[in-house]
């Protein structure tokens, strides 16, 4: 199962997948695009597609993966996520909270209701998508935070897991040519070129990663030794730096 399979990241593990031989469960809002990519991965792979309509943020939606979930799966990809433009107290609440759902909420329900199945059969995998802004202080406040929760989730249930033969993984990309950024309604012309990771480059880095069992993948060379030096900068000294260079202002 893969949830927001439709763009970016998410259609990038779903078409390597599908090339690997999985049968897939596709989890979206967007019926028709989801109904589109169901049928050229059938076309192309000939898998088994099922496509499950729903919207993360809610909380019925939710249950219905979750229930799904229940009835068994070898692989959970928790990619289904959004950031959002503005500063924390201009935004609509509305839409903050459904952020917190989306990236937060949702993980947590559909990791809960895919273990049991997986634990009985002695393996599954569950690959958790958050981002770099987890490793250290963002310029989004609520982002950056929701992804902080889902690199700890991970990490906690990784040691809880161990000897099980269940595996958990979170993957931490840096700037990735998606749809994520224009969605959010975030300025992305300073970025520099070398900060930028190609979808097909980042599914294929941290699936071998997950294949080393690395709990955490930072796909990109430039992004292993930016996380790295960064541990070792104390807090408030890396709290000025993305302010003065990453303009910590103007997104959540």
């Amino acid at each position: 199962m893969i949830t927001g399979p439709t763009s970016g990241l998410g259609a990038g593990y779903a078409h390597r997948y599908a090339r690997d031989g999985y049968d897939l469960v596709l989890v979206a809002r967007n019926i028709a695009r989801l109904d589109e990519l169901a049928a050229g991965l059938r076309a192309a792979d000939g898998i088994d597609v099922e496509v499950l309509p729903a919207d993360l943020a809610d909380a019925a939606d939710r249950a219905k993966v979750a229930d799904r979930l229940a009835a068994g799966v070898q692989v959970l990809v928790n990619n289904a996520g959004f950031g959002t433009s503005g500063d924390f107290w201009t935004d609509d609440p509305v839409q903050l909270q459904a952020q917190l759902d989306v990236n937060v909420t949702a993980v947590l329900q559909l990791t809960r209701a895919a273990l049991p199945p997986m634990l009985a059969a002695g393996s599954g995998r569950v690959l958790n998508i958050a981002s770099v802004a987890g490793l250290v202080p963002g310029r989004g406040s609520t982002y950056s935070a929701s992804k902080a929760w889902v690199v700890s989730f991970t990490e906690g249930l990784a040691n809880e897991l161990g000897g099980t033969g269940v595996q958990v993984h979170a993957v931490c990309p840096g700037f990735v040519h998606t749809e994520f950024h224009q969605r959010a309604g975030l300025d992305t012309a300073s970025i520099p070129g070398l900060l930028w990771l190609d979808v097909d480059d980042v599914v294929s880095e941290s699936l071998a990663d997950v294949a080393k069992g690395k709990v955490i993948s930072v796909p990109g060379l430039q992004y292993k030794v930016l996380t790295g030096a960064l541990r070792m900068v104390p807090r408030g000294l890396l709290r000025a730096l993305t302010n003065t260079m990453g303009r910590g202002r103007g997104r959540t």
